[in-house]
């Protein structure tokens, strides 16, 4: 059944989005009249205000921005998308940016939305100069982190635990058995992807596993990129790795490419790990064994957050750490003794 939105309630009554809201909240100068009338069709139309629909007040143009990486990463098509699902049950409409983790196309963006007079920002995306936060944060403009933290300035954050999630993904792959494992992580722009590489050697730092510097490559987050960097490890001399820890799925995807490409089994000579669970980890051959971000939850955290800041009037900034969990499927197992001898 679908749910009723102001939007709704808006059109049934043939008045604005802001009409019906100063209605619910007793603000602005609403008629009794037209009041009543709005308050008979979210009668007849079951509807029932939520916390968003309150803090829909004010001076607004209903207007939100989100900073993503690229929205061609299914993960953040993915938060695009429940984005603005929300933002349309609460009367919202959201101008997406792809920034590419490029510092310029986010400056570029930020002044765009400024332009539009936003109501707020969901940011998901790496940037190398904090700066540009800092000066943002000071124009007293609503934002909100999502699936990243920004050091620099106090803003509300909604994010997993990206040092658990590494630690995770090493945990399995040590009780399989395995102990030469390399990592495919993403460019130091990106602070979740450092943290996971971070859980995942101190996993095997606990272990008494040893790491070479050489089995961590840093690539540009796309298949294409994750390919090539499995292809360097395969390809290698010496013993290559048995397992190959991959900091996002579209990493862990270019690596199963790249292991079919040289001929090598998935999971038979090489364990394959990702990260995010999107719906291409479920779709790939073999399935992709993988750490869950509860994104869903995420957004719903990030996006109430965000709503509800100009309202509250609370300096208090939270740090919401949202828990990853371990999707076993076909990419993993124990690693072959013949297929350790393989190069």
């Amino acid at each position: 059944m679908k749910t009723t939105t102001i939007y709704d309630i808006a059109k049934e009554a043939g008045v604005s989005i802001a009409t019906v809201s100063n209605a619910i909240n007793g603000k602005g100068k609403v008629g009794k009249k037209k009041r009543d009338e709005i308050f008979q069709v979210m009668e007849r139309l079951k509807y029932q205000p939520s916390v968003i629909a309150s803090a829909l007040m004010g001076k607004k143009t209903y207007t939100l921005g989100l900073l993503i990486p690229d929205v061609s990463n299914p993960f953040f098509s993915e938060i695009a998308r429940s984005v603005e699902d929300l933002a349309h049950s609460a009367g919202y409409s959201v101008i997406v940016c792809s920034t590419d983790n490029r510092d310029e196309r986010v400056e570029k963006y930020i002044q765009l939305l400024e332009q539009k007079s936003v109501d707020g920002i969901l940011i998901g995306t790496g940037m190398e100069n904090p700066e540009i936060l800092v000066q943002l944060s000071e124009k007293s403009l609503p934002i909100v982190m999502i699936a990243r933290e920004a050091a620099a300035i106090s803003v509300h954050s909604v994010l997993t635990d990206d040092f658990k999630g590494g630690a995770l993904a090493a945990g399995h792959l040590l009780q399989l058995g395995h102990s030469r494992m390399a990592i495919l992580s993403e460019n130091i722009k990106v602070s979740s992807s450092n943290e996971r590489v971070k859980g995942f050697e101190f996993a095997l730092f606990e272990a008494g596993v040893p790491m070479d510097n050489k089995q961590l490559i840093s690539c540009d987050s796309s298949i294409k990129d994750g390919k090539r960097a499995a292809l360097e490890l395969i390809r290698g001399e010496g013993l290559r790795p048995s397992a190959i820890f991959c900091c996002n799925d579209l990493l862990a995807i270019g690596a199963l490419q790249a292991a079919k490409e040289e001929g090598v089994r998935v999971p038979e000579q090489l364990s394959i790990i990702g990260f995010d669970n999107t719906i291409l980890s479920t779709v790939t051959d073999p399935a992709l064994t993988t750490i869950a971000q509860p994104m869903d939850h995420m957004v719903k955290l990030a996006f109430d957050l965000l709503i509800a800041s100009p309202e509250s009037g609370d300096t208090i900034k939270q740090r919401i750490v949202m828990q990853p969990e371990l999707i076993i499927r076909e990419s993993t197992d124990k690693p072959s003794k013949q297929g350790n001898q393989d190069n």
